[in-house]
């Protein structure tokens, strides 16, 4: 079994700590509901190989198969402990209302049959004017999400032991600027896009002068699915690094992205490259393979294009992601 290495996360407005692992396993497979059994079976396997980190989502529909794996690790003895797992899960915008935050943390731990989270997200910066709205929404139905009600409605989670931390996804300095204008607790992690073909240097920064912790998502890019990009796996540059080290394009991005000291949660049910994606502590990138890095073009492979429209609260990708495009 790996060891995969931890940073210390601020958990309360105490400042106590709990350790994140730097390395997670993402369960947001798409057409999302697809496959229960499989992500199951993953999930399984992935605590075998040494996995610790699972991230799950209200909206990928996969809390319920995370559930049932970690039971069923407990049974194989895989596991002596639900203490052993860090257990993240996202409010889902439909839900970003401060009266209906509790109960979509509830309803997300009855999927999972666990008693509190590790870590519980606001998924997306944006509500929907309807509870019970799943995807795909309509543009009509986004509104502002009111941050100061709806954190503090999150700041209670945390206090009742429902969840040992909070924490945002997708939210631009600027809106964790006005986020932390008001809040007790601060959030812990910022979870965001990030890879070498986005670097995401200006919130990293940001963030770390703040005491936030960046998880990365879509560390690959997320190729093939509606919000990913080829840019990352098919990069000339980036297979030039892997062919020199030995290594694979995704084993370059995941020990990159280790090396920023940035948590990541990276989703393959390949068992396969399940064990690649473990294999990146023993080796290092370069001074020169860094610079060349650092030298890419960066795009976005997520605009989050569908939160705009012309009569909803972001006009603009840019004002949605308040330029950092």
């Amino acid at each position: 079994m790996v060891t995969i290495a931890e940073a210390a996360l601020a958990s309360s407005s105490t400042q106590k700590t709990m350790s994140i692992p730097l390395v997670g396993f993402g369960t947001a497979e798409f057409p999302f509901a697809s496959t229960h059994e499989t992500a199951k079976e993953s999930v399984i396997h992935a605590i075998k190989l040494g996995y610790r980190h699972f991230d799950t989502a209200a909206l990928y529909q996969s809390e319920q198969p995370v559930g049932e794996a970690i039971a069923e690790a407990l049974r194989q003895g895989l596991i002596k402990s639900r203490h052993e797992l860090f257990i993240t899960s996202k409010l889902w915008i439909a839900d970003g209302h401060r009266h209906l935050v509790l109960s979509a943390l509830q309803n997300t731990l009855k999927n999972l049959g666990l008693e509190y989270l590790d870590l519980y997200l606001i998924h997306f910066p944006a509500s929907l004017r309807r509870p019970g709205l799943g995807v795909p929404f309509e543009k009509e139905d986004i509104v502002a999400m009111d941050y100061e009600s709806v954190w503090e409605a999150m700041e209670e989670c945390q206090l009742l032991g429902l969840t040992k931390s909070i924490g945002v996804s997708n939210f631009s300095c600027k809106k964790l600027n006005n986020l932390l204008a008001t809040a007790k607790i601060p959030p812990a992690v910022n979870q965001v896009e990030m890879n070498p073909v986005w670097q995401q240097k200006k919130l990293r920064e940001f963030c770390e002068e703040k005491g936030i912790h960046i998880t990365a998502y879509s560390p690959l890019g997320a190729k093939g699915t509606p919000w990913g990009t080829n840019l990352v796996m098919d990069s000339q540059l980036l297979k030039e690094i892997a062919t020199t080290n030995g290594k694979t394009v995704a084993q370059v991005c995941l020990r990159w992205i280790y090396e920023q000291r940035v948590s990541v949660v990276v989703k393959s049910y390949n068992k396969e490259r399940m064990k690649e994606n473990l294999e990146i502590f023993d080796w290092k990138l370069s001074t020169e393979d860094l610079h060349k890095i650092e030298q890419i073009p960066q795009r976005r492979g997520n605009p989050a294009e569908y939160f705009v429209s012309k009569e909803g609260p972001f006009k603009s990708i840019e004002e949605f992601w308040d330029g950092e495009v």
